[in-house]
């Protein structure tokens, strides 16, 4: 363990074997901080985090910031979990949670560049990626391996589905379901093909998404209704991902987004 001599750090705060703590940053009360981490110069950890092994958090981030919320309680106890070997870059701020006892969660080996905010209560997956200036608001869940753009937002409550990709300056307002490309305001950019070979799909699920794809998104009419009804047929969602993408559209608060071709 190696403790700059500015670094403030409480006596309550666990402090993981190997991790380095830098010039100036502060480390609250009750905080938990895992092994082989690395807290930059002025970084800010407030009390009610717990960061796993080997998480990186750059200079001048802020985790565990109280929610961004009118009328907020600031006596509620609640936390931010970071999973292990996430990267949070300069300037991040991850708010906390704003019930008491629940949690903001950044799941395993996600990359949060620089100056990206995540808002309180949202549940990233894992390997999740959000580019420089992204703006995730409250409540939002994002899936396992999804890219989001640089400068990027993401409307309150909004499910963004596992293995998506959201275009740079994008402005999302619905749900986007799982394995789809999103772009400009709430429209549907087809699949993220890139992202499913990356990810070691194979062909014959790839093949199923295409079909369930367009089963939903081509022609118009109510997206939920059509993919009740290609979930009913024998020739969609015959694989698992196929499956996960129609199921997507059985619930949600905000709608989704609406695919740009007739």
């Amino acid at each position: 363990m190696e403790i700059h001599d500015t670094a403030i750090v409480a006596g309550s705060a666990h402090i993981g074997h190997a991790t380095r703590i830098g010039p100036g940053a502060l480390i609250e009360e009750g905080v938990r901080v895992g092994r082989n981490c690395s807290i930059g110069a002025y970084a800010i950890i407030r009390q009610g985090c717990i960061l796993g092994d080997e998480v990186q958090v750059d200079s001048f981030s802020v985790i565990g910031g109280d929610p961004q919320s009118i009328g907020f309680d600031p006596s509620i106890v609640s936390h931010v979990v970071i999973g292990d070997r996430t990267i949070l870059r300069e300037a991040v701020t991850i708010n906390r949670a704003s019930a008491a006892g629940a949690q903001t969660v950044i799941g395993e080996d996600c990359f949060i560049m620089a100056n990206a905010h995540v808002a309180h209560d949202c549940k990233l997956g894992k390997g999740v990626v959000l580019a420089n200036n992204a703006m995730i608001a409250g409540h939002i869940q994002i899936g396992e391996k999804t890219f989001v753009g640089g400068g990027a937002g993401i409307h309150q409550f909004c499910r963004i589905g596992a293995y998506s990709m959201i275009a740079g300056n994008a402005s999302i307002t619905a749900d986007v379901p799982p394995y789809v490309m999103a772009a400009e305001r709430s429209e549907a950019h087809g699949l993220n093909l890139i992202g499913l070979r990356r990810g070691g799909f194979e062909q014959r699920e790839i093949t199923d998404l295409k079909r369930c794809y367009r089963a939903v998104f081509f022609g118009g009419g109510n997206l939920k209704k059509k993919a009740e009804e290609a979930a009913r047929e024998t020739e969609f969602g015959l694989t698992a991902p196929g499956a996960r993408f129609l199921s997507f559209f059985e619930s949600g608060q905000r709608g989704f987004i609406q695919s740009t071709r007739d």
